[in-house]
């Protein structure tokens, strides 16, 4: 079984990305079979996009990468607990598992605010949260520190 921080890496290294462009900086990555087959980074600013979130340009990438929308098999990394919005998105693509590094205390989706993968949706992916957590948190904080 591949290290789990292996994959969070590549989801910083998107969300570094991000954030030199002013956007803020989540990463993420799908992986299947221990390859990556979607990648996404924030472009909500820059794209003029609410639905621009990482999550959701790394489900659509892995969804053309394997030619259907259902994505079981694969496990979401990413850098910030998805929003609702995302974690919608993970149950409607059967996604097996979410990772993700930092909470989000202000619109996280899956521990924060609330756990939308309890509720009895068709899907209930597995998830485990922290990988990487410092060094989540720590980008986002570094960012909003500069942007006062």
């Amino acid at each position: 079984m591949m290290d789990d921080s292996v994959f969070m890496k590549e989801a910083l290294a998107l969300a570094a990305l991000s954030a030199e462009e002013g956007e803020i900086p989540v990463g993420a990555v799908v992986v299947k079979d221990g390859q990556i087959i979607g990648r996404g980074r924030n472009l909500r600013e820059n794209g003029h996009d609410a639905v621009c979130h990482a999550e959701c340009a790394a489900i659509s990438e892995a969804c053309r990468t394997v030619g259907d929308w259902r994505l079981s098999g694969c496990t979401l990394y990413v850098t910030l607990e998805p929003c609702p919005m995302c974690a919608g998105a993970v149950i409607n693509s059967r996604l097996d598992r979410v990772v993700f590094g930092a909470r989000d205390k202000d619109g996280g989706a899956c521990v924060s605010k609330i756990n939308l993968f309890e509720l009895g949706f068709s899907h209930r992916p597995a998830m485990r949260e922290g990988v990487l957590g410092e060094e989540c948190s720590s980008l986002l904080t570094e960012f909003f520190k500069k942007r006062r």
